[in-house]
């Protein structure tokens, strides 16, 4: 339930998150009992700024998050699907991030106006005050329904969504004779190919 940034160079961590501990402040009282979908992160994807990445966790929820220097920050987190998401993947020169969940579902994110707009670079603000407000999604009757402590988005929904009927161990992106698809690989021994055409 931890992601950590780590200093290679000195085999430690600089910075660290339980995404538990997030979800126990989001959900108050009501946490002190046993969670029956704990925040187990699964998998990470870092965009092609280098400083932005996505984490998939067992909860159904994604979160995204900007290094800032020595520090990450929670830039945005939503809920896509009903299981844990096994995969997430930024696409190339993009914010469109593909997750695949143990659902069975793909779904294609744009993320560009809640991550693009954000400073760019990673070590200018490194001092912001940090805000106790969660940024974690916020149900409203919809599951996509998101506040942050910046500003409130509507809602995000997914731009495309493919119903691959199995659970997503392995997600990709390729180019193949010019065309743009989303590899998916499940627990069968072929791997599945959709065209990317509209994006």
């Amino acid at each position: 339930m931890w992601v950590m940034l780590w200093n290679l160079q000195k085999a430690r961590p600089l910075w660290m998150t339980n995404l538990q501990e997030n979800e126990t402040e989001e959900m108050g009282e009501q946490a002190t009992g046993q969670l029956f979908n704990p925040a187990l992160a699964h998998c990470l994807s870092v965009a092609t700024c280098g400083n932005v990445f996505s984490c998939g966790a067992e909860d159904g929820k994604v979160r995204i998050f900007r290094v800032l220097g020595v520090k990450c920050e929670q830039e945005l987190g939503f809920k896509g699907h009903i299981l844990g998401v096994s995969q997430v993947h930024f696409l190339p020169d993009s914010y469109l991030l593909l997750t695949g969940g143990n659902d069975g579902k793909v779904l294609l994110w744009d993320v560009s106006n809640q991550v693009g707009k954000k400073h760019k670079s990673p070590v200018k603000f490194t001092h912001r005050k940090k805000t106790k407000t969660s940024t974690y999604a916020k149900q409203k009757g919809n599951d996509n329904a998101l506040e942050t402590d910046e500003a409130t988005c509507t809602e995000l929904l997914p731009k495309l969504i493919v119903e691959h009927g199995e659970k997503v161990n392995w997600i990709s992106y390729t180019k193949i004779k010019g065309s743009r698809n989303i590899l998916v690989a499940d627990q069968s021994s072929c791997i599945s190919v959709y065209p990317l055409s509209d994006f």
